[in-house]
């Protein structure tokens, strides 16, 4: 029996497995992109290798994760996952968004992007609900709000 070499593995292996890897180094439940590059990320997932024109864009990569319950990413950890996140997309930059820790209209956006990767698509869809429930009970606070300020901008 041969044995591959890491770079062997490492072309064998799709992005995909990659980050699902490095979900589970870092205790992540769900991973999602979002905002303009979103849909070029999926793209990305299922190539064998990053395509390296991704990686030219100035924009930055919208990446939106929610850790297991009861784990927090400490500051090293979000630093360490982000950079990791970077290599693996190839890109110069991600913002990268702690779900639980959002306030609830950005949690709506990244969970109305692109699903990268769950660990459990129940729960995922569980917390979906929960995102969408919590942006709903808020909206007629957000509609007032958005009211008061046109009126006060009209004076």
């Amino acid at each position: 029996m041969t044995e591959q070499s890491p770079n062997q593995d490492r072309r064998n292996t799709t992005i995909r497995d990659r980050l699902e890897r490095i979900a589970q180094r870092f205790a992540v439940a769900d991973i999602y992109a979002f905002g303009s590059r979103a849909e070029a990320a999926v793209r990305q997932l299922d190539a064998q290798e990053p395509d390296p024109s991704f990686g030219t864009s100035t924009s930055d990569l919208d990446i939106g994760v929610r850790p297991f319950p009861g784990v927090r990413l400490s500051a090293q950890g979000r630093v360490e996952l982000t950079i990791e996140l970077e290599d693996l997309f190839g890109v110069p930059r991600v913002d990268l968004v702690v779900l639980p820790e959002a306030e609830p209209y950005l949690a709506l956006d990244v969970v109305r992007g692109e699903l990268l990767y769950t660990a459990d698509p129940d729960e995922e869809a569980r917390y979906q609900l929960y995102v969408l429930r919590r942006a709903a009970d808020l909206a007629p606070f957000k509609k007032e709000r958005i009211r008061m300020i046109l009126e006060e901008g009209a004076r």
